[in-house]
């Protein structure tokens, strides 16, 4: 019989017994009891403050929110104002169609494509328009197009009242007058149920359409400018009346503004033209976007010098009898500066005035008149008739060109101003750069006998004179001589020549308007007279051909309208800008 030791005694397990009894026994009992009445007693605490937050501190917002959650309201977006020409034919169109916001851009559907949307449960889509343009590429630059607005422009404080996926003018005629052909939005509030599905209408705010606007713009005679220009490539072609009205203008190349608000659907139907949007926007060598009428700028050749011939005889340094001798050829140093007519035939003007050195544009009678005037004083001239600035269109982009003075070279270059840059001046050339709208401009101031009007396109806006008196009764007669000269057998400008149109309606005055011998055509026929200046501006490169400019006004005496004419890189001015002048010519008095 084995005997109970101390290490095995009967009190250890008593005693072990007892304690796990006394510690963990009646304690896991009390803790289960506690635990449970604890958690039931937060979760219902909880749920009363989520309660009290929900009906008392928050109530109005969610029963605001529940009410928003049955109601929907629709943008019903108003009519675009009608853009029309001066004879009451309109420019643009608002086609039906819908709007759907896509990705934070605003889309645009024809009719057919939303409906297929509708009936598929598309209940997104709004009620707008298309804008259509009727005249298509012909005056993209003039009338522009609209698109949707930017993050950029909805900082800026001109379109406070604007919201994002808004349709605004984003060029031309469309951007300039923004503020009259947007009109107001209205609204419609719906009820919708669960699933977003229109229930019932419970009240409407109509839209106002936006106003109507009439341009100076001839249609008709823009399409003629659009076929004479038909070979131009990069060029630009103004017609506007002594008063500043622009009838036509023309930028080349051009595009089709239908690409950018009739829907990725609408397809250009010219061969000739660009054919979707990533072609207008990636050509950065042609600059579609490029208004060159305005934006762009050129030496002017030798359209200017009748302004070297007005900074001459406004200041008296010369009058009708001072004469330079046609040399051919001048020669300052190891340069030399020849007149065209000595390069190209080996001939010379003779003794050369005024009148004559506009006529046969001759380089000899400028340069040397240029050195008499002296660089300031043309550039005084210059500026009166608006070179170095805008002329103030409303259009915008216009570019101020270049007008160069001594202290103008200096800062440019470094470099002093030499009796070469003068000489380059007198004939257009050299650091001179100027628009076609301000070769337009001056031609109009010389037209009217040194009254200068503001271009401009809205036909409401009353003429404003810019400039007067910017030529004397005096040199106006004779730089108009000139330019009525360089139209006429002897002149330059030979496509012009006794310019004749077959419009029997034309009076006979026997100045502006003369009668045609029957021996040489039709009883029908008449003379009309013409004033003129060609130019053929150098660029630089000497593998490029020179610009070709013409500008005119007519009927000399008692005008109707003025004619510039730009070709980039076209060759000689008679040549390549004389016959598509006479081709809108032909246009205009056949009417």
């Amino acid at each position: 019989m084995v005997k109970t030791g101390v290490a095995f005694g009967d009190f250890i397990i008593k005693d072990s017994r007892k304690r796990r009894h006394n510690d963990y026994g009646g304690g896991e009992v009390s803790m289960r009891n506690f635990f449970l009445p604890l958690c039931l007693v937060i979760i219902f605490t909880l749920l009363t403050l989520k309660l009290f937050s929900l009906q008392i501190l928050n109530g109005l917002y969610y029963r605001n929110l529940s009410t928003s959650n049955k109601t929907k309201t629709i943008v019903v977006h108003a009519q675009r104002g009608i853009i029309f020409d001066r004879n009451g034919n309109p420019l643009t169109f608002n086609a039906p169609g819908f709007r759907e916001e896509v990705n934070g851009k605003t889309v645009i559907l024809k009719r057919e494509n939303a409906l297929d949307l509708i009936a598929k449960g598309n209940q997104n889509l709004e009620v707008g328009s298309l804008r259509e343009y009727s005249y298509k590429d012909s005056l993209a630059h003039v009338v522009g197009y609209i698109g949707q607005i930017s993050k950029d422009q909805l900082s800026s404080p001109e379109y406070a009242t604007y919201s994002l996926g808004d349709l605004i003018g984003q060029y031309g005629i469309e951007k300039e007058y923004e503020s009259k052909l947007r009109g107001v939005d209205g609204k419609e509030l719906v009820e919708i149920d669960a699933r977003g599905n229109k229930i019932r209408e419970l009240g409407q705010s109509d839209s106002i359409p936006g106003q109507n606007i009439t341009l100076t713009i001839d249609a008709g005679l823009q399409n003629a400018v659009f076929a004479a220009a038909k070979d131009i490539k990069k060029g630009a072609v103004i017609v506007s009346t002594p008063k500043g009205e622009i009838l036509a203008m023309l930028s080349k190349p051009t595009f089709d503004p239908n690409l950018f608000t009739m829907g990725a659907t609408y397809k250009e139907t010219s061969a000739t033209s660009y054919q979707n949007l990533a072609q207008i926007l990636t050509d950065n060598q042609n600059q579609p976007l490029l208004n060159r009428a305005i934006s762009g700028t050129y030496p002017p050749g030798s359209t200017f010098k009748p302004l070297v011939a007005a900074a001459a005889l406004n200041n008296n340094i010369i009058d009708a009898s001072f004469q330079i001798e046609d040399t051919g050829i001048i020669k300052v140093g190891d340069f030399s500066f020849s007149n065209w007519y000595y390069t190209g035939y080996g001939a010379t003007d003779g003794m050369v005035n005024v009148v004559k050195g506009i006529q046969r544009s001759n380089d000899i009678f400028f340069y040397k008149l240029a050195e008499k005037v002296g660089i300031d004083k043309i550039s005084q001239t210059a500026k009166k008739f608006g070179l170095g600035n805008t002329l103030g269109i409303d259009l915008s982009g216009e570019e101020t060109g270049v007008l160069p003075t001594e202290e103008w070279k200096k800062q440019q270059t470094g470099e002093p101003w030499y009796l070469g840059d003068t000489y380059h001046y007198g004939i257009g050339q050299g650091f001179l750069l100027t628009t076609p709208l301000q070769v337009n401009t001056w031609t109009q101031a010389i037209a009217n006998a040194g009254t200068e009007y503001v271009p401009h396109l809205l036909k409401s806006q009353p003429p404003k004179i810019k400039s007067q008196n910017l030529l004397d009764n005096h040199s106006s007669d004779l730089i108009k001589e000139g330019m009525i000269e360089a139209c006429s057998p002897g002149g330059v400008a030979w496509p012009l020549f006794n310019y004749m149109v077959k419009n029997p309606k034309l009076a006979i005055d026997n100045k502006n308007i003369l009668a045609v011998p029957i021996s040489s055509g039709s009883a029908d026929m008449r003379q009309v007279v013409l004033a003129c200046k060609t130019g053929t501006a150098e660029t630089g490169d000497p593998n490029a051909n020179p610009h070709a400019w013409i500008t005119l006004f007519a009927p000399a005496y008692n005008p109707q309208i003025i004619i510039t004419v730009l070709e980039e890189n076209g060759g000689e001015g008679s040549n390549i800008a004389g016959p598509i002048a006479k081709e809108i010519l032909n246009y205009w008095f056949s009417k």
